[in-house]
C-alpha cells in the first residue's frame, strides 16, 4: 500500500514508519524539511517537503497517487506552558495540517481510501469514575475543545470512497519518548509518586500495541469514526505510580500535590496530569483487535527490562 504520513519523524511516527516499511508498504513522509537523499531511494521511506498552512502545494503533486494517509502532525502538547500564544500554536499546527490533508484527499483522483487522523482522549475532559467509550460526549476545557475541532476538520474527508478514522490516543508507554520518559528520572532518584490525590484514572497503551493497532486499521474496512487507542486496563494514578515503582525497584511514596503542579505547569496540569479519564477501546475490541499488553505491569516490565 502507498502510504503518506504527516508527522512521521516523532517518537511514535518513526516507530510506525519502521513497522510499515518492514511490512512492505511504500511510505512517504511529509516534513517541513525534505531529505534530499530520499528521492532516489528504491527502499525505505521518502521524505517530501511541505508547508501545512491549510492549503495544498507542490508537495501534493510530488506525492502522486496515495492509498492511505496517517496524520500525526502537531506540536507537542506538553512542551511549554499554555500561554495564549502557545495555545494558538497548538491549534494551528493541528488544524492547518489537517485542512491541508483533507484538501489533498478531496482533490485527489483517485481518492485515498483511508485517512487516519490523530486525536486524543483529552477530548473527554475530566470525567471521574465514568467509563468512557467512543460514544461519550466531549468535555469543555481547552484540550477537549481542540480535539473536537481537530476531529471536525478531519471528518470533512469522509466520503463513499474515503474512510476516516479518528485515533483518540491515551498515554503511550515508551521509555524513549513521551510522558513515560519524563517520569523515569524522578523515580530513579527516589522522588516518584502519584499526582494530586492519585484517584484519577490513567488510560495507557504500550507503544507496540499502538503501532499494531494502526497497521490493523489499514485493513479493518468496517472500522471508521472515533476509536479509543488505549489498553482495556486503565488504572488509577496511584496504581500507575506503584506499578512503575515496582518495575524500577524504587519507592513511589512521594506525591506531587495538585496545588504544586498547578503552580509549576499552570492550566496544562489538569488535562495532562490531574484529570480522570477511564477510557475503554470498545470499538476496536468488538471489531476483533487483540491487545498484546493487557496489564500495566506486563507493559512496563517489557519496556523497562528490555529497553527495546
Amino acid at each position: 500500500m502507498r502510504i503518506l504520513i504527516a508527522g512521521g519523524s516523532g517518537f511514535l511516527g518513526s516507530r510506525l514508519t519502521n513497522a510499515l516499511t518492514t511490512a512492505g508498504h511504500d511510505v512517504n513522509i511529509l516534513s517541513r524539511r525534505a531529505d534530499p537523499g530520499s528521492a532516489g531511494r528504491t527502499r525505505g521511506p521518502r521524505t517530501i517537503a511541505w508547508t501545512p498552512d491549510g492549503s495544498t502545494g507542490p508537495w501534493a503533486d510530488t506525492c502522486g497517487p496515495i492509498e492511505a494517509i496517517i496524520n500525526l502532525a502537531g506540536e507537542s502538547i506538553g512542551d511549554g506552558r499554555w500561554s495564549r500564544a502557545r495555545k494558538a500554536a497548538l491549534v494551528a499546527s493541528r488544524v492547518n495540517a489537517t485542512r491541508s490533508l483533507v484538501r489533498f484527499v478531496n482533490q485527489a483522483s483517485p481518492r485515498p481510501s483511508l485517512l487516519i487522523n490523530a486525536s486524543a482522549i483529552g477530548l473527554y475532559g475530566d470525567r471521574g469514575n465514568d467509563v468512557l467509550t467512543e460514544d461519550a460526549p466531549a468535555g469543555a476545557d481547552f484540550l477537549a475543545t481542540l480535539c473536537r475541532d481537530w476531529e471536525a476538520k478531519a471528518r470533512r474527508a469522509q466520503s463513499a470512497e474515503t474512510r476516516v478514522v479518528l485515533l483518540r490516543t491515551g498515554l503511550v508507554l515508551d521509555p524513549r519518548g513521551g510522558a513515560l520518559a519524563r517520569m523515569l528520572l524522578p523515580f530513579k532518584l527516589f522522588a516518584g509518586g502519584p499526582f494530586g490525590t492519585g484517584r484519577q484514572f490513567v488510560s495507557w497503551i504500550h507503544r507496540d500495541d499502538w503501532v499494531a493497532l494502526v497497521l490493523w486499521l489499514l485493513d479493518a474496512h468496517g472500522v471508521a469514526g472515533p476509536i479509543n487507542a488505549t489498553a482495556p486496563g486503565p488504572v488509577t494514578n496511584a496504581e500507575f505510580a506503584r506499578t512503575l515503582g515496582r518495575a524500577l525497584r524504587r519507592p513511589s511514596w512521594l506525591p506531587a500535590p495538585a496545588w504544586a503542579l498547578k503552580v509549576a505547569l499552570g492550566e496544562m496540569s489538569g488535562p495532562l496530569l490531574l484529570f480522570s479519564q477511564r477510557v475503554m477501546p470498545d470499538r476496536v475490541s468488538r471489531a476483533g483487535f487483540s491487545f498484546r499488553y493487557l496489564t500495566l505491569e506486563g507493559a512496563l516490565s517489557h519496556l523497562l527490562t528490555w529497553r527495546s
